[in-house]
């Protein structure tokens, strides 16, 4: 019996091991193409064997005749790169697709030396028949000696075209090409955009691997990932090195879930991680933060791997994660997994920072009095834009050659139609040419040049000489525009004192901010652009034109620029007091009085009221913060930087569709969530600013309690329950009005409204903070009002005033008075002296 026993034991065991093994079998991709480009022979890579691209029955290389051969051997840095196919026109790789889906499309680039042809500065354009993955690519910027991209295509026919472009009489080469199925299940077509928004669409996007990190372990290269994936080490990211300590597990102990397996990430992926480690520093409650660069115009899928591979028992782990500024709160792995050692896996969709950053971040959840936090992996990909682009805005349709034309029928009509076109524009202009020659009068010399729009001076000469020999108005002349000052880098240089440190009074995206002193005496603020920065010529441009043509009161004005020797410069008003974030917490500067806070937000309402009613088409500023209000010797607020404004929707549209920009904290959730801007997305913004103020602490605050960490939110919960006074900055207490803090606080309140719709505009914002000033001026002359009134204004009968707050309050939801008549002309007389300094 005992026999029996252990036989019918080991029978079970056998088909227990050969279940295991059944369901933990490797993925085989239906389609897998592997080619050498060039080469005669089958090459071996990584444990994979790349056949030669002209030998596989199932890929064609059309227009063969366009490309040759080059060939290279022992100092190439891997086999892989040893042969290349160079091409001198546009030729395409079709491969025949068994199974629709995803596809990892994998290239590699090595510009072989001594191949007869400059392949180091070959520019180099690879688009499939929708997507655009690589745009005049160059090496003679590129750090590397050879590269390898990486990216996710979804395939809906029954073939895949990679077309490879050589563009400025240059040519094009790709040295190896993966073509990979991958598993129907690892990309998802939602994932959370922080806090608490789903976003969809995304299988149907193009991606490309930006980054693939292994926390704490080592290199995994295709001989340990069963989808070929290479993922490199952390270390080299983390902002702080000894914030992190590695720890790792023998990976055959990692229990896969039904719901993850080794195609979702290795076991040895989960068998390393990065935990907290000894940061230095006194605050225990530190975080772990990995910061990448990325490019800030497009959007990303973040994957992010987690396996509690660091307690002992269930239930000791709870920490927060965060994206940028972004919390996921109180990620408890136990309960998200049920047990030790069992993988797990979050979506995110996130956007950069301005400076072109991202920054990943785990530390400890104080309301969980825990001490540890985690993270095995880290996958970052570029997700393609409007354009279906992965590298610029140019849609694939502008980068393709035209087709050329297939019947001398529709050449006739193309060609007739072209002749009728070129004799039209023969006579107009003729006819513009006489009516030119008959008005022409001599033109007048400017003192300065025009404002180039572009970040050189080869630029700026251009445009000057073609000006001149034109003899005609080609570039806007400063005496119509006022466009401002052309300073030589000489000049700059002596104002600045050589870019003095001393003098240095900020650093932003775009470089850095220094003070400055003009030969006759004037202070200025000279912005220098900074060549690594990944804002430059589109923001500099956008600056110059916004600024030359607003002039406001409450709108840092632009003296002038630089535009020589390669750089980007431009010199400003002189704001004595620096930015407003600077005079609430931070420094050792006084603090503010409650009357100083509501006049500087009035000034800089009156600046956003002024960009979104004062021009033909409303500007939207699109960086409204504490930063970016600037105070003079006097105080006075100004809205500055305007390198991410744009220009609003016209009579006719409702919205403006872009790429999200802007600081993590003060972006409107609206325009986040469906990428359409508006004027009220600044009202939103502005409204983050008002609890800045009154709170005196950042938008984002990560070391605080989830509860307290956008500012917004926490200032919401008190403002609903009517207690504001309760978290408002401690110099405050006890020197503020009721009434005028509650005016603020409701006004706050609707600034910060979900949807853009039920915002009020600035001018509305506008005069509620002119009516809270006003409270905060009369209370010493006033009784303390009641609950249901904040208006008792003395001189004025009860009534009127009244009136006047049905009007003033719209933005808060009230009703205005029957007789409209009547409640114009209480408004009108009210009103007079809120904005006329003197009825005061």
């Amino acid at each position: 019996m005992k026999i029996v026993k252990w036989v019918f034991l080991f029978i079970a065991l056998i088909l227990f091991g050969l279940f295991i093994c059944s369901s933990n079998a490797s993925f085989i991709p239906a389609d897998s193409y592997l080619l050498t480009c060039g080469s005669k022979q089958n090459i071996s890579f990584q444990g994979q064997t790349y056949l030669p691209d002209l030998e596989h029955s199932s890929v064609k290389l059309n227009s063969q005749a366009n490309s040759f051969v080059a060939t290279y051997n022992s100092s190439a840095p891997f086999p892989i790169y040893q042969s290349a196919r160079i091409f001198t026109r546009s030729v395409s790789y079709e491969f025949d697709i068994k199974q629709k889906g995803h596809h990892w499309v994998r290239l590699y680039f090595y510009p072989i030396p001594n191949s007869g042809h400059d392949l180091k500065s070959a520019s180099l354009t690879v688009v499939t028949e929708n997507f655009v993955l690589l745009n005049n690519f160059t090496f003679e910027n590129y750090k590397g000696s050879y590269m390898w991209r990486e990216f996710v295509i979804n395939v809906d026919s029954d073939s895949l075209s990679l077309t490879f472009i050589p563009s400025n009489n240059s040519v094009a080469f790709v040295n190896a090409i993966e073509v990979v199925s991958i598993p129907v299940e690892l990309l998802p077509d939602q994932a959370l955009s922080l806090p608490s928004t789903a976003v969809s669409g995304i299988s149907e996007l193009a991606l490309e691997t930006v980054y693939r990190l292994n926390m704490g372990g080592p290199l995994l290269t295709a001989r340990n990932d069963t989808l070929g994936r290479i993922w490199q080490n952390d270390v080299q990211y983390l902002h702080v090195n000894s914030s992190a300590a590695n720890f790792s597990i023998s990976p055959s102990t990692i229990k896969y879930p039904a719901t993850v397996s080794p195609e979702t990430a290795p076991n040895w992926v989960y068998a390393t991680v990065e935990s907290m480690g000894d940061a230095n520093v006194a605050d225990s409650n530190f975080n772990v933060t990995w910061v990448l660069n990325v490019d800030p115009d497009f959007t990303y899928f973040l994957r992010v791997h987690f396996c509690d591979i660091v307690s002992k028992s269930l239930n000791s782990l709870v920490f927060n994660m965060y994206i940028n500024s972004d919390v996921w709160p109180s990620v408890d792995l136990s309960s998200l997994t049920g047990g030790l050692a069992v993988p797990y896996y979050k979506d995110f969709v996130a956007n950069s920072s301005d400076s072109g950053v991202l920054t990943i971040s785990i530390g400890p959840d104080a309301a969980a009095d825990a001490d540890n936090a985690i993270m095995n992996g880290l996958e970052i990909m570029k997700m393609s834009n409007e354009a279906r682009s992965l590298d610029g805005v140019s849609p694939v349709e502008h980068l393709l050659p035209p087709r050329a034309t297939k019947t001398k029928h529709t050449a006739i009509i193309i060609g007739s139609a072209i002749g009728v076109v070129a004799v039209a524009v023969m006579i107009v202009l003729f006819y513009c040419c006489f009516v030119c020659g008959k008005s022409k009068t001599p033109q007048q010399p400017h003192s300065w040049l025009p404002l180039p729009l572009y970040g050189n001076s080869l630029t700026l000469t251009k445009m000057s000489t073609v000006s001149q020999k034109s003899g005609t108005a080609s570039c806007i002349s400063l005496t119509s525009t006022n466009l401002g000052r052309f300073f030589s880098f000489q000049e700059i240089m002596d104002a600045t004192n050589k870019f003095d440190e001393s003098s240095l009074l900020g650093v932003g995206g775009f470089g850095r901010v220094y003070k400055g002193t003009l030969e006759d005496g004037t202070k200025v603020a000279v912005k220098r652009g900074n060549p690594r920065s990944e804002q430059g010529i589109a923001e500099f441009r956008t600056e110059i034109e916004m600024l030359s043509k607003l002039r406001h009161r409450h709108l840092v004005s632009l003296i002038g620029y630089c535009d020589e020797r390669s750089e980007m410069i431009l010199v400003y008003e002189y704001m004595a007091n620096g930015p407003l974030r600077s005079h609430l917490y931070g420094t050792d500067l006084p603090h503010l009085s409650w009357k100083q806070r509501l006049e500087i937000c009035i000034g800089a309402a009156r600046g956003l009221h002024y960009l979104h009613t004062g021009a033909t088409q409303s500007i939207i500023h699109r960086d409204v913060k504490t930063t970016n209000i600037l105070l003079d010797e006097n105080f006075v607020a100004k809205v500055a930087d305007f390198g991410l404004s744009k220009t609003g929707p016209a009579i006719d549209q409702t919205h403006v569709s872009t790429a999200v920009k802007g600081s993590f904290g003060y972006l409107d959730p609206e325009y986040f969530r469906r990428q359409q801007l508006t004027e009220k997305s600044d009202v939103y913004s502005f409204g983050v600013v008002l609890m800045e103020v009154l709170c005196t602490r950042p938008a984002l605050n990560p070391v605080l309690p989830r509860e307290q960490v956008n500012i917004a939110e926490w200032a919401m919960t008190w403002q609903k329950k009517g207690m504001l006074d309760q978290i408002m900055d401690s110099n405050l207490v006890g020197k503020v009005n009721s009434a005028s803090l509650k005016k603020f606080g409701d006004t706050a309140e609707k600034c910060l409204a979900e949807y853009g719709a039920d915002r009020p505009s600035m001018g509305d914002v506008l005069w509620n903070l002119e009516y809270a000033l006003q409270l905060e001026e009369m209370s010493s002359a006033l009784a303390e009002p009641e609950d249901n009134s904040t208006n008792h204004i003395q001189g004025l009968p009860l009534t009127t005033l009244e009136q006047f707050d049905n009007s003033v309050s719209m933005i808060n939801g009230g009703h205005p008075a029957n007789d409209d008549d009547a409640e114009d002309a209480a408004t009108s007389a009210v009103f007079s002296q809120l904005v006329n300094p003197r009825g005061r």
